[in-house]
C-alpha cells in the first residue's frame, strides 16, 4: 500500500521532498521501478550506461554490480544515498563517496543460498566422486558458511579458510591456507576482493596458490574474477595441477578471456546469485535501506509478485540408490545448471544472458518425498537445501 502525499503532508508537514525524490536506479535490479516509486521519482537506465548526466539530478542511485561508482561519476552529482543490492561492492569507490558525504549501503547475504545452490549444482554435473573428498572453503563469511552446510549433507570432509574469522573467533575451526591448499581435493572461493588490508584477496589465487594447490584438485570461483591471477590459473590447467574448473566470474567481464572458457568444465556468465530469491532480497534491503536513511516507512510488500514455484515437491523412487544418487536427482530436478553454460557462440552475449536471466527459485521451495522411509537421507536433503520434512510416499 502506497501512503498518499496528503496524508504524509498531514503527518510529516516537512515531508513534501519525499514526494520529489528523484531515484536512478540500474535496469538489472529486480522490480526497481515498481519498488522504488513508491517513495517518489524512478529512472531505470542501463547499468553500464549510468553516467554522471544520469544521476545528477538524482537523490538516490540504485545499483548492481556492472555498474562502478567512480569519483568522476559523484563528483557534481546530488546523491544523498547509494545503495547496491549485490552482496559485494567493490565496484564501489567507498573512500570516494564518503567524502562527498553520501551515505552507502550493500547487500550482504541477499544471495548467499542461491550461490550455495549453484556450488551443489555444479559438484553433481561435474561427474566427480564426493564420498570421503575434502572440500576447502576459502572465505567463510554468509555463502561460505552455507556452501559448507551442504558440503557436510554431501559427506564432504570440510577444511575452513578465513583469516579475519580466525582471528577473532578462538574457538574457530579454520586451517592456515597452505594446509587447506595441499590436502582439499576441492577448492572453492568465497571472499570478497580487497586490494589492500592485512589480508587483501586481489589475486590470492597466484602462481603460488596454484603451486600449492592439491594436484588433480578440482578449482571453482563463484566470488569474483580478480580474486584469481588468470595467468596462473591457465597455467594451473594446462599443467594438470587443475583436473576440473568452475568459474562463474571472470575478469574483466563481460569480455571474458576465450582461454579461460575454454578451460573451463562450467563456465557461467556471473548468475550464481542470480535466483530469484537472491535478486529480490537485494532489492528489499536496498529498499529498507533508503527507507531507513530518509526515515520513511517501508511499505512495499513483495509477496503479490512472487512467481509461483514450479516444482514445490518433488518425488524419487529413492529404493537400490544411495544418499548421494537420491540427492543430485533431487537438484538436477529443480536446477540444471548446464542451461547456464556458456558456449563460444553465446559468450558474447554476456550482459543480455544476465539481463534476461530466466526465473530460478531456490532449492529451498521444494520438498522432496522419498518412496520409502530413509530419515537420515531426507535430513541430508534438508542439509543440502531442499525444503523442510515432510511425510514420506510410498
Amino acid at each position: 500500500m502506497r501512503i498518499s502525499e496528503d496524508s504524509w503532508l498531514t503527518i510529516f508537514p516537512d515531508a513534501l521532498f519525499l514526494f520529489n525524490m528523484k531515484t536512478v536506479v540500474a535496469e538489472t535490479v529486480m522490480l526497481g521501478a515498481e519498488v522504488f516509486k513508491t517513495i517518489g521519482d524512478v529512472t531505470v537506465i542501463p547499468d553500464r550506461e549510468i553516467g554522471p548526466a544520469q544521476i545528477a539530478a538524482a537523490d538516490v542511485l540504485i545499483i548492481r554490480s556492472p555498474t562502478r561508482v567512480t569519483r568522476e561519476l559523484i563528483a557534481n552529482s546530488s546523491l544523498k544515498f547509494i545503495g547496491t543490492a549485490t552482496a559485494g561492492f567493490e565496484h564501489i569507490d567507498t573512500a570516494a563517496v564518503e567524502e562527498c558525504g553520501i551515505q552507502w549501503s550493500a547487500a550482504p547475504g541477499c544471495n548467499a543460498d542461491s550461490v550455495a545452490d549453484y556450488i551443489t549444482a555444479a559438484l553433481f554435473k561435474l561427474n566427480i566422486e564426493l564420498a570421503g573428498k575434502t572440500i576447502g572453503i576459502i572465505g567463510v563469511g554468509e555463502v561460505g558458511s552455507r556452501v559448507a552446510k551442504r558440503a557436510a549433507a554431501l559427506g564432504l570432509n570440510i577444511l575452513l579458510n578465513d583469516p579475519p574469522r580466525a582471528e577473532k573467533e578462538t574457538s574457530g575451526d579454520f586451517t592456515p591456507l597452505e594446509t587447506l591448499l595441499a590436502e582439499a581435493d576441492i577448492v572453492t572461493l568465497h571472499t570478497p576482493l580487497t586490494a589492500g588490508g592485512k589480508w587483501p584477496t586481489l589475486h590470492l589465487a597466484d602462481e603460488k596458490f596454484f603451486a600449492e594447490i592439491k594436484s588433480g584438485a578440482v578449482f571453482i570461483n563463484a566470488a569474483r574474477g580478480k580474486i584469481v591471477d588468470d595467468a596462473a590459473l591457465l597455467n594451473a590447467s594446462r599443467a594438470g595441477k587443475i583436473s576440473k574448473t568452475v568459474l562463474d566470474v571472470w575478469d574483466p567481464e563481460p569480455q571474458i578471456p576465450a582461454e579461460l572458457l575454454h578451460i573451463a568444465a562450467i563456465g557461467t556468465p556471473h548468475i550464481a546469485g542470480h535466483s530469484f530469491e537472491g535478486k529480490l532480497n537485494g532489492t528489499m534491503q536496498m529498499y529498507q535501506a533508503v527507507c531507513g536513511h530518509f526515515n520513511i516507512p517501508a511499505t512495499w510488500n513483495p509477496a503479490p509478485v512472487l512467481p509461483p514455484v514450479d516444482v514445490p515437491e518433488l518425488t524419487i523412487d529413492s529404493r537400490g540408490k544411495t544418499d548421494l544418487e537420491v540427492i543430485a536427482e533431487a537438484v538436477a530436478g529443480i536446477y540444471d545448471i548446464t542451461r547456464d553454460c556458456l558456449t563460444a557462440e553465446t559468450v558474447s552475449q554476456f550482459d543480455i544472458l544476465r539481463k534476461n536471466y530466466p526465473v530460478r527459485r531456490e532449492l529451498k521451495n521444494t520438498v522432496v518425498h522419498l518412496s520409502e522411509h530413509r530419515p537420515e537421507l531426507t535430513a541430508r536433503l534438508i542439509g543440502a537445501g531442499f525444503g523442510s520434512e515432510a511425510p514420506h510416499r510410498r
